[in-house]
């Protein structure tokens, strides 16, 4: 079952959504130890100031599932708002589905770890429910930027080029700390799906993909169907881009 995540930064249009589930229990399917909502808030393109007013009218209007990721450069003020509404907003953090994303500068294993404790102390958490490695690209870390280019604007592919196996073990890792619940895939194709089962303890519970009625990446839904892995659908209304 695919679940859509709507991306909005316009607060009439999260009330609008609220008051069409107003009264109903949000249907949740299954990601790995977890149960997932199958309507969730996206924070992509979410401008600074917009951001965090949204994900505070989500939550007070009933959405129990916020996608995150470091490279949307906004999670500071998520974090802000989190915290309010997980105190003061008497929302409990257990009945939020919270996810996060690895950026393609932290694909070593040295530096998975440390990037997942940036997401959370922005995020102001002790934990994510999901976390996924967001493009099975890797750039060359340590260029003081997220998108690494050489003079001619071509990006810098990491040299040390770390395997799937290896990005993947360091997110068992954090499973095994407590410091995500579920770990998973984003942008990942079936042959590279493939390779990570290959070699993972822990199955990715996840795979988050753009799918629409103009791209619904069918074969990759049924892969994940038949291999038991949840399937997550952003722009499911459509990508101009």
């Amino acid at each position: 079952m695919a679940m859509h995540v709507w991306r909005s930064q316009f607060t009439s249009s999260l009330t609008q959504l609220a008051r069409s589930l107003s009264g109903t229990s949000i249907p949740t399917i299954k990601c790995g130890v977890s149960e997932m909502p199958v309507v969730g808030l996206g924070t992509w393109q979410s401008k600074p100031g917009v951001v965090g007013a949204a994900v505070e009218k989500a939550l007070s209007c009933g959405y129990k599932h916020i996608d995150c990721a470091h490279i949307y450069q906004n999670e500071p003020e998520i974090g802000q708002v989190f915290s309010k509404m997980f105190g003061e907003g008497g929302i409990k953090r257990e009945d939020v589905f919270i996810t996060g994303k690895l950026w393609n500068t932290f694909h070593r294993a040295e530096e998975v770890e440390a990037s997942c404790d940036v997401t959370l102390s922005d995020l102001q958490l002790d934990y994510l429910d999901l976390y996924l490695i967001h493009w099975p690209i890797s750039l060359e870390p340590g260029k003081g930027t997220l998108l690494p280019m050489d003079e001619n604007k071509v990006h810098l592919m990491d040299p040390k080029t770390p395997s799937f196996a290896e990005t993947w073990a360091a997110l068992e890792k954090l499973v095994e700390s407590g410091k995500c619940k579920n770990i998973g895939l984003s942008n990942f194709n079936i042959a590279q799906i493939e390779e990570v089962l290959g070699c993972a303890n822990i199955k990715p519970a996840n795979l988050q993909v753009e799918s629409h009625p103009h791209l619904p990446n069918l074969e990759l839904l049924e892969f994940c169907k038949k291999h038991g892995i949840s399937f997550v659908a952003y722009s499911p209304l459509g990508n101009p881009g």
